[in-house]
């Protein structure tokens, strides 16, 4: 059994890029990753990390896919440890987006890492080396 420290949040953009087939080297050390994590089982996302990459597969990325094929990302990611943004979710990150002069949705991801007990979080879009109490942003694909 892995314990928390073995436990790893990773963001919307790295998922993101490791399903992007047109985004060369990015897609092939995200792709790396999230297959580690896969084998390990010590991958989390959120509720929010999913909604966001709902979307942005079939708009923003190189070769956007169908309804279909998202919606089967998304439900094998749904065998990782979810993180379901709650209320008081919202109302912690308002409270992390003061404090450390991030926008809203960076917080928000940055709570709900936080709150899963992981040590690193995985960004691309978090100042990597960046330390937040216990957690630690890595970007993986630098």
């Amino acid at each position: 059994m892995n314990s928390m420290s073995d436990r790893y949040f990773v963001d919307t953009n790295i998922l993101m890029y490791a399903h992007d087939t047109s985004a060369g080297v990015k897609h092939e050390r995200a792709q790396a990753l999230v297959e580690k994590l896969w084998r390990d089982r010590t991958g989390i996302v959120s509720t929010q990390v999913l909604q966001e990459l709902a979307v942005n597969l079939r708009r923003k990325v190189g070769r956007p896919l169908d309804a279909k094929a998202t919606r089967e990302i998304v439900a094998e990611y749904l065998t990782w440890q979810v993180i379901v943004n709650s209320g008081e979710s919202i109302l912690e990150a308002l409270d992390l987006e003061g404090r450390y002069q991030i926008s809203f949705w960076d917080a928000l991801v940055l709570q709900a890492a936080q709150s899963s007990g992981a040590e690193v979080l995985y960004s691309e879009d978090l100042s990597s080396g960046q330390q937040y109490g216990p957690l630690k942003v890595v970007n993986p694909l630098a």
